[in-house]
């Protein structure tokens, strides 16, 4: 059954505007996606869709396992995150994982930690890295940007369905859930005592990648139990977040 959305006082659409912000998303948990490939992935694995929003110009199959609405073109295009939309939104449920659950979740699994990181793309690009590069989880620091934002989401490419988040409040939060997780922490800094080849990286432990113009807090570097940099050539001081993250990422793959 098609239910038409075609003004802005309808209540799908008003719901649809107000998880274009973060504080609705956190309040709602729930978040927009966009794009037939994101909402493929979210079917396939079992991410909570909650419905699909259709552009009334949408002239695919409609075969989907979950309910949709047609809505005007003028309306969704309000909504739409992208230049070249394909036309097809998605309200998704954010999957739920609480911080006492991680220490049996991620037994002997290192977990990557996020330091107040402010560009959407290195988020993304870190959380799906983190997938595939086998990490348990991703944690972020307060004041890390909204890891639901619609640029994250793109960036991530369907890795939020998948990969546990977890917020923690403060440093000391993060301090006493490593400790709970029993894994060292491992701080990337200019002033690191080892280039990251020569330190065993391949599990328990938890990486923190610092923010893109400040890097890793003072305390995250005085709590560290290693502190390693990545050698560089030429004038360069160090790399883009998510540069750096996969380069230490997957030299734990390459050394288990």
């Amino acid at each position: 059954m098609e239910n038409r959305v075609s003004s802005k006082e309808n209540r799908i659409y008003r719901e649809c505007q107000r998880l274009t912000r973060k504080k609705y998303r956190d309040r709602e948990e729930r978040y927009l996606i966009e794009g037939e490939n994101l909402i493929q992935e979210a079917i396939e694995y079992g991410a909570d869709l909650d419905r699909l929003i259709l552009r009334e110009d949408w002239s695919q199959s409609t075969d989907f396992p979950v309910r949709y609405y047609v809505m005007d073109r003028k309306l969704f295009d309000t909504l739409a995150q992208t230049e070249t939309s394909q036309g097809i939104l998605g309200i998704v449920k954010k999957r739920s994982c609480r911080k006492d659950e991680l220490p049996m979740l991620l037994s002997h699994r290192n977990v990557v930690v996020l330091d107040r990181l402010q560009d959407p793309g290195n988020i993304g690009t870190i959380i799906r890295t983190a997938e595939g590069a086998g990490y348990g989880a991703v944690i972020c620091l307060k004041g890390t940007a909204d890891v639901y934002s619609p640029k994250v989401v793109r960036a991530a490419a369907g890795s939020l369905f998948r990969m546990p988040i977890v917020t923690v409040a403060s440093e000391q939060d993060l301090f006493e859930l490593i400790r709970s997780m029993e894994k060292r922490l491992v701080v990337t800094c200019l002033e690191g005592d080892c280039i990251y080849y020569d330190v065993n990286l391949t599990e328990n432990i938890a990486l923190v990648i610092g923010n893109e113009g400040n890097g890793a807090s003072r305390s995250l570097i005085d709590q560290a139990d290693v502190r390693l940099r990545i050698p560089m050539k030429g004038a360069l001081e160090s790399l883009n977040a998510s540069v750096a993250a996969g380069i230490l990422m997957y030299e734990a793959m390459r050394t288990k």
